[in-house]
């Protein structure tokens, strides 16, 4: 019997029909010159072979007795590949078609009665002729609760479902003696004592951690004494890259309707140009996103003269684990949007994401991603889930401080083509989550050579998304100018 982390948990409580919890990607797929037939029907079949090889597909949800404490996965008594991989009507979409159903798509909540996936074929999609297609353009929509997944996790979920040619690997069938357990095979007692078992451990956890939590924090408070004289913790505050975000057009409560747009860059480019820089990849992803916002404020509402604040997720998980959960944290990082000098919103940047790496030196081994079971659903399924409502009502989120503007995620992806049902992986971009006082998130996933930026947005809050996108380009070619000039001025 598996129960969810509290983290797993918390985006189940505090999911509402304006904020669904998950996860996915639109993903262009290239099928061989002259290839017939239903990349809709070869994707289920393909799907079916491979189902035991990533626990998500088979799993549901099961709810303990008086939601006395977190959920717990047990297996799917059946599970209905025509409910989960679906045809999207049409005979032949534009790729801006096909990211507007996407959007729409994302803003739908997912059956919890059912295993927590969905998938979206788009058996013709309309060719742009920069992609420079031979063959057959397909579409593939996915999207995957975030309480199933991290976006390595996603990774990890990728590896079992996709090949790295077209001819699809040999897959062993699946271990009949290793069926998991279903809802029905469980019992009311033995449940309830999970939830009490859950949660002495998680309080044994916690108490085994406040001695690493309390020599982390010690050691980051001698650090700053060290630079700034005897000021002791005092010291943390002017340092912490965590300050108080200016209001934008972003920061509003949410509406159930989503818009969603794309932009790809060269990998190699934006990294050649990180190291002429002196920064990371990280860095010149945060300058493109920095310098399009700027230019989207500037052009679609107003520029605040405080700079932007990006919430950036923080993966707590080992490189040998390979767990499909949530193993992450949330930091802030300055964006440099006041700063009209290029070079001077690239150096703040730098600093920040330095603050940001210092001060996770000690801290990430000891934040948390669980917390104890007993009475979670009450409470964060109730007082706070309600708080998070009222929050998203009556121009409260317009009205109350915030923390971060945009949501920024950037997930490393394999740099080699991946191949689905036959079909090669053209394009790799991402859709995640906007909530209430957070209206829009940029995620970038790197892919065989690209850059993928995946925009989705509230659509009241951000009505021109293409023009965010297509700033992310102009931006690319503003610093490849910038950095080139900067490399021969060297």
């Amino acid at each position: 019997m598996k129960s969810l982390s509290g983290l797993d948990a918390t985006f189940l409580y505090l999911e509402t029909p304006e904020t669904p919890m998950h996860v996915g990607s639109l993903n262009l797929y290239e099928l061989p010159k002259g290839s017939r037939g239903s990349f809709h029907q070869a994707v289920k079949q393909h799907i079916a072979k491979r189902m035991h090889l990533a626990p998500i597909f088979s799993r549901r949800l099961a709810f303990m007795p008086f939601d006395l404490g977190h959920p717990i996965w047990v297996e799917a008594d059946q599970v209905d590949l025509d409910f989960h991989i679906r045809k999207v009507p049409g005979k032949q979409l534009t790729v801006r078609q096909a990211e507007a159903m996407a959007a729409k798509l994302h803003g739908e909540l997912i059956d919890r009665e059912h295993p927590l996936w969905e998938f979206y074929v788009f058996d013709n999609i309309k060719a742009p002729e920069a992609l420079g297609i031979q063959g057959r353009l397909v579409g593939f929509y996915s999207k995957i609760h975030h309480a199933a997944l991290d976006g390595k996790g996603g990774t990890v979920l990728a590896n079992a479902v996709l090949d790295l040619s077209a001819a699809p690997r040999e897959v062993a069938p699946a271990d009949p003696s290793r069926k998991g357990r279903t809802a029905g095979d469980l019992k009311i007692g033995e449940m309830i004592g999970a939830v009490f078992s859950n949660s002495l451990a998680q309080y044994a956890k916690l108490a085994r951690s406040l001695p690493n939590a309390a020599t982390s924090l010690g050691g980051a408070v001698a650090r700053q004494s060290m630079k700034g004289g005897e000021k002791g913790i005092t010291s943390l505050r002017p340092k912490s890259p965590i300050n108080l975000a200016p209001k934008t057009v972003f920061n509003v409560g949410i509406t159930r309707h989503r818009v969603f747009a794309t932009a790809s860059l060269p990998f190699a480019q934006c990294k050649a140009m990180a190291k002429v820089a002196g920064g990371t990849f990280n860095d010149i992803v945060l300058w493109i996103c920095s310098t399009a916002l700027r230019n989207y404020l500037g052009k679609h509402a107003t520029l605040p003269k405080k700079p932007l604040v990006a919430a950036m997720p923080v993966s707590l998980r080992e490189e040998s684990n390979k767990e499909l959960n949530n193993q992450a944290s949330i930091t802030v990082v300055d964006l440099g949007t006041h700063l009209a000098n290029p070079m001077k919103r690239m150096n703040a940047i730098m600093a920040s994401t330095a603050k940001v790496k210092e001060a996770l030196v000690n801290l990430k081994s000891v934040l948390p991603t669980d917390y104890p079971s007993l009475l979670s659903p009450w409470v964060m399924g109730g007082a706070a889930k309600a708080l998070f409502k009222t929050y998203g009502k009556g121009g409260i989120a317009e009205r109350l401080p915030t923390i971060a503007n945009v949501a920024i995620s950037n997930v490393p992806g394999p740099q080699v083509p991946l191949y689905l049902a036959g079909a090669r992986m053209v394009t790799f971009h991402p859709l995640s989550i906007v909530i209430h006082g957070l209206a829009l998130n940029i995620t970038i996933q790197t892919y065989a050579g690209s850059v993928d930026f995946g925009i989705i947005a509230d659509k009241k809050a951000v009505p021109h998304v293409q023009d965010l996108a297509d700033m992310l380009g102009a931006a690319f070619e503003e610093a490849q100018g910038l950095f080139v000039a900067e490399r021969r001025a060297a």
